[in-house]
């Protein structure tokens, strides 16, 4: 990035960080924050919860730890406040046995959480000033990070959740990370696009060995800094998903912390970086104008082509404040490097979000993606949004599991039922929250009978909040 440029944008950042604090020095008027109330409602204590009663059975070989996480703000949501900040919490669940042995939530300690929480901060190096890390939780060699993207470096948790340590892959992350690494099954390196608000002019593509250390970072030329959320891999290529949220000026002075906004005039396209190539080899492909938090898997198929799975949305943050316009629909993407072009076909249009597979298939051909409903109107508190989905691939069946009323599921994830297990052959675990007991169930599901009763639901007696992405930690190889 030129020097000028880089000068212009510390100067507006430090004007827009003085305009937030005048306004909210000016104590201005504004309505309860959507994601700070309801369902989103912040927990206010670290719990330790132990011996946890169990309804059903937990099937054998279901014993290892269950991460999760989420933005929950130690103190009260400031003007300007979004979804996707605040500090950082982990929820674990430790299962053993066909026994829950505890529940933790410990938020991260960042220097903003620490010091409100009168407590030293967690140890370790940090990068730039915000060292906040609230999206996801992810396992790469072998160790346990909490991860953000555009920002912090990882954060490395003890399996207990008790210690914490900023750690940049032991020295070996120079930039930002994602909040959405892909651990390739067949090689056990992890893929990652990682970009930075403060560098509007590239993205990067970050590989970390199986070891955990970085091995590969190489530039990737954009332009008005793109907010570029998740990504996908394939045998051949790492997918670069260039879509209309840019950063926005408008939006950082005008007090929103969450600075990136719809952008009809940057174009939207595809980028096919080869998996050892440059960032001169991109292929970009031409698509129309859409938005993709989250992709649920890519491959190479027998015509040179790449299809990939996602949620897209229409427009995202199309208005002066941000949110989500209207829900995302799950889509297949036919990406032709040939003719520069992708072709969008729609598997489900019903509204829905957070797309997993069996994490086995990565990067291969899959027939299997699990989603969870939200409510047809997009509203936020997610009340309305009681199902889980699972797309049938081959068949073009959709087969859902309702939790009844009142009853909110967050992201399930699936685990295989032991080594060698068919793709669907395991169980799909995760939290769903009983707003009429404001209480939450970590629950089991059989995948294969997926309308069926759970399979086992372990009861924490509190609301654990929606939150972003977690991830399943097996004790061991399943026997």
């Amino acid at each position: 990035m030129p020097n000028r440029v880089q000068s212009a944008f510390r100067a507006a950042a430090e004007f827009g960080v003085g305009l937030v604090a005048a306004c909210n020095r000016l104590r201005l008027p504004r309505a309860a924050n959507p994601f700070v109330v309801g369902v989103h409602a912040p927990m206010r204590a670290e719990l330790t919860l132990e011996n946890l009663p169990v309804t059903g059975t937990i099937p054998p070989g279901l014993d290892g730890l269950y991460l999760k996480m989420g933005a929950n703000p130690v103190r009260a949501a400031t003007r300007g406040h979004d979804w996707f900040l605040g500090d950082g919490m982990v929820h674990g669940l430790a299962l053993e046995g066909g026994k829950a042995l505890w529940y933790r939530n410990r938020w991260i300690g960042s220097r903003t959480a620490a010091a409100a929480l009168e407590r030293p901060a967690a140890p370790g190096p940090r990068r730039g000033g915000n060292d906040t890390v609230n999206t996801n939780v992810v396992a790469i060699g072998d160790r346990i990070f909490a991860v953000v993207e555009a920002g912090s470096f990882p954060v490395e948790l003890s399996p207990t959740l008790e210690a914490q340590r900023y750690n940049p892959f032991d020295g070996t992350l120079a930039g930002s990370f994602s909040g959405h690494p892909h651990r390739d099954p067949l090689t056990g390196e992890t893929h990652a696009v990682a970009y930075d608000g403060r560098v509007w002019d590239s993205v990067r593509h970050v590989v970390l060995a199986p070891s955990g250390r970085v091995v590969r970072d190489v530039p990737v030329a954009v332009a008005h800094g793109p907010c570029i959320h998740d990504c996908a891999i394939t045998a051949r290529f790492v997918i670069v998903l260039d879509l209309p949220v840019t950063f926005s000026f408008r939006a950082l002075l005008a007090g929103y912390r969450f600075p990136f906004r719809w952008n009809p005039g940057h174009g939207a396209r595809v980028g096919l970086l080869p998996r050892q190539g440059d960032g001169a080899d991109i292929v970009w492909c031409a698509v129309e104008p859409c938005f993709v938090f989250h992709t649920a898997n890519a491959y190479d198929d027998a015509d040179g082509r790449v299809i990939l799975d996602v949620v897209a949305y229409g427009t995202v943050f199309a208005s002066a404040a941000g949110g989500l316009d209207a829900p995302g629909r799950l889509e297949r993407w036919i990406i032709d490097p040939s003719t520069g072009r992708v072709e969008r076909r729609v598997i489900d249009a019903a509204a829905q979000e957070f797309p997993r597979i069996d994490e086995r298939r990565l990067g291969q051909r899959h027939r299997y993606v699990y989603t969870v409903s939200v409510p047809a109107d997009g509203n936020t508190q997610l009340a309305g949004a009681t199902q889980l989905y699972k797309h049938d691939l081959e068949t073009g069946a959709r087969h859902v599991h309702d939790f009844g009323p009142g009853h909110v599921p967050g992201e399930f994830v699936f685990v295989p039922a032991r080594t060698g297990a068919d793709e669907d052959e395991g169980w799909l675990v995760g939290l769903v929250i009983d707003t009429a007991g404001d209480v939450t169930d970590f629950t089991v599901l059989d995948a294969r009978a997926f309308d069926a009763p759970p399979l086992a639901r372990i009861r924490l007696g509190h609301r654990i909040p929606p939150g972003f992405h977690g991830n399943w930690f097996p004790a061991r190889a399943p026997a």
